[in-house]
């Protein structure tokens, strides 16, 4: 079982910076790999990044490339995703998630998911 603590959402302005990081606890936590996903109200849930553990990778969202970076701590067991000139299509519940069998951007493919954190972007 793997239990996933998000938190850093807030409410910034567009143009903005703001750091989500999400805490990781449980068996196995070496081979998942932790990602992002994001949702805003009547959309679907929409991949952000993800980071694996072997390799050592991390892959970004063409929506988000350039501006967010997705990092990874196993000392820590914590990923971050650092968000940098925000914009308004940005606001979403943004939900760290972790996968047994490795990196995708499908939501399905992720067994865990933590409560979400808010990010709201306004102009």
């Amino acid at each position: 079982q793997v239990h996933l603590v998000e938190s850093g959402g807030a409410l910034v302005q567009a143009g903005g910076s703001l750091n989500l990081s999400c805490i990781a606890s449980g068996y196995g936590l070496s081979t998942y790999a932790l990602g992002w996903f994001r949702q805003a109200p009547g959309k679907e849930r929409e991949f952000v990044a993800v980071a694996s553990r072997f390799p050592d990778m991390t892959e970004l969202a063409d929506s988000v490339k350039g501006r967010f970076t997705c990092s990874r701590d196993n000392a820590k067991n914590a990923v971050y995703l650092q968000m940098s000139t925000l914009k308004p299509q940005d606001t979403a519940v943004y939900y760290c998630a972790a996968s047994q069998w490795g990196g995708s951007a499908a939501a399905g493919n992720y067994e865990f998911w933590g409560q979400g954190t808010q990010v709201t972007v306004s102009s």
